[in-house]
């Protein structure tokens, strides 16, 4: 092993474990939530789908990608994890436009079913199946307003999850 190898080595973070990053599991909940959404709600000739759909697996996929990538650069983790959040905004979007186009209410962030999804939310589970089940009353509705706002509340607990580790990403960058 040469002496620039064993400095390149040393210099080198652990990666992966993006599984047990929270961030990961809820945007994983979000993409499975997303694909089911547009299944059932949304026209099979709609454009929508592949860009609801694609906006929710860039979300998910980006931030593991961001975690392998960790263990080379921090630049590319944080531009990675930076690009999860934008996707994740995009979505966010066309959830929101998806409500106002067929007049559906919107919950305010403080209303009572928003508050119910987040409460889930703040009993981090490990197991990402149970955490689904949790969510499953809202995301198995055959009310697409239900669905749409608690995906919604999903993507904010997902957006803030990520704002905490682009802060602390950033921090260490620096």
């Amino acid at each position: 092993m040469t002496e620039q190898t064993g400095k390149e080595h040393q210099r080198l973070r652990a990666s992966g474990g993006y599984r047990d990053l929270r961030s990961f599991r809820v945007a994983s909940i979000v993409y499975d939530a997303t694909v089911a959404f547009c299944d059932k709600f949304v026209d099979k000739r709609s454009r929508l789908i592949d860009q609801m759909t694609q906006a929710a697996r860039s979300g998910r996929q980006n931030i593991a990608e961001g975690s392998r990538a960790s263990a080379v650069s921090s630049q590319t983790e944080l531009r990675l994890v930076s690009v999860a959040r934008a996707s994740l905004d995009e979505l966010l979007l066309d959830y929101e436009d998806f409500l106002r186009q067929r007049n559906l209410a919107q919950w305010e962030k403080d209303s009572p079913e928003a508050v119910k999804v987040r409460a889930v939310g703040k009993n981090d589970q490990p197991d990402q199946s149970d955490q689904t089940e949790q969510y499953s009353a809202w995301l198995k509705s055959p009310d697409p307003a239900i669905v749409a706002n608690a995906v919604i509340c999903l993507i904010h607990q997902t957006n803030y999850l990520l704002d905490r580790q682009l802060s602390a990403l950033e921090k260490q960058f620096i």
